[in-house]
């Protein structure tokens, strides 16, 4: 038996069993607290990077973690978006990139992707990026500029959600907020996209404030 069909079993045998209250809530419905847009990369795993439990998050996963600008062609991306911003109102919207990505390895080399034209077209949404690298970073090592592809993709990204009718509303009305996430896959580390500083911090100082005020309030609630 394969590996992840075992999985399903040792789910319905011992996991269900121990979330069954969880579940049975979860079919009237739900209410997830951020919608998660994250490369379809195997090694990229949501629910354990946030520590999240099921109806928590409403995922969307693609090569590149990649939101196309909005255009009048109905796409997958483009009605995920749309259903989670106008219908499930999430609060909060993550674009995550991360490290060691094919996508953004092809997007930096479009010669290798002559055999693969679909995945070749879906990657020119990332193209302002891989301009700014090659020509802000021009000296730098391949290695840095990779690492600057990665955040500025995540950038790119945020800014193309932007032309989302139902977010560029939310965002009028100040009850959305963007978050763009790099991850790196070797260290575990997260950070995160701070616009007002134009750059990529740790994620326990980016949101130091958040955090300090989510300790306090538990407390008062423990109290």
């Amino acid at each position: 038996m394969p590996q992840f069909a075992a999985g399903v079993v040792k789910f319905q045998s011992e996991v269900y069993p121990h979330k069954k209250e969880l579940f049975e809530k979860l079919s009237r419905g739900q209410s997830p607290e951020a919608l998660f847009i994250t490369c379809s990369d195997s090694r990229v795993e949501t629910a354990m990077i946030t520590q999240t439990e099921p109806g928590e998050l409403f995922i969307c996963r693609n090569a590149g973690n990649i939101v196309p600008p909005h255009t009048n062609f109905t796409g997958g991306m483009t009605a995920s978006i749309e259903y989670a911003v106008a219908v499930l109102k999430v609060p909060h919207i993550v674009v995550c990139g991360h490290t060691e990505c094919g996508a953004m390895k092809g997007a930096m080399d479009p010669n290798s992707l002559e055999t693969l034209p679909h995945v070749k077209e879906w990657l020119g949404y990332s193209k302002a990026a891989v301009d700014i690298v090659k020509e802000v970073g021009i000296e730098s090592s391949p290695e840095e500029q990779m690492r600057m592809l990665l955040e500025r993709n995540v950038v790119l990204q945020l800014q193309h959600l932007k032309t989302h009718p139902t977010v560029a509303t939310r965002l009028a009305k100040g009850d959305l907020t963007l978050h763009g996430w790099l991850y790196d896959i070797k260290s575990g580390d997260v950070t995160a996209y701070d616009e007002a500083k134009n750059t990529f911090l740790n994620v326990t100082e980016r949101y130091a404030a958040e955090m300090a005020a989510l300790a306090t309030s538990s407390a008062h609630c423990a109290a």
